[in-house]
């Protein structure tokens, strides 16, 4: 099991996940993060907020970011 946290990147602001969770593998964590960004995304297009340049930054225990989940990745445009 890896620790992972989901740190919110907003353009130059950087909102920290100080909890994390456990994942058995990078894609779980991956898969949980695009299914937490529908459900921030909801609230943000509620509230008329720019989704543009928001994403996850995945990081391990050390703080090394290994993946990224861009906000606008999840909408299926067609």
């Amino acid at each position: 099991m890896t620790h992972s946290s989901f740190h919110i990147r907003r353009h130059d602001v950087l909102e920290q996940d100080l909890e994390g969770a456990e994942f058995n593998a990078l894609d779980e964590a991956y898969e949980e993060g695009c299914n937490a960004v529908t459900e921030i995304l909801a609230g943000m297009l509620l509230a008329d907020d720019v989704v543009d340049g928001s994403c996850f930054e995945i990081t391990t225990e050390d703080g090394i970011v290994v993946r990224e989940v861009p906000f606008k990745s999840v909408i299926r445009f067609t």
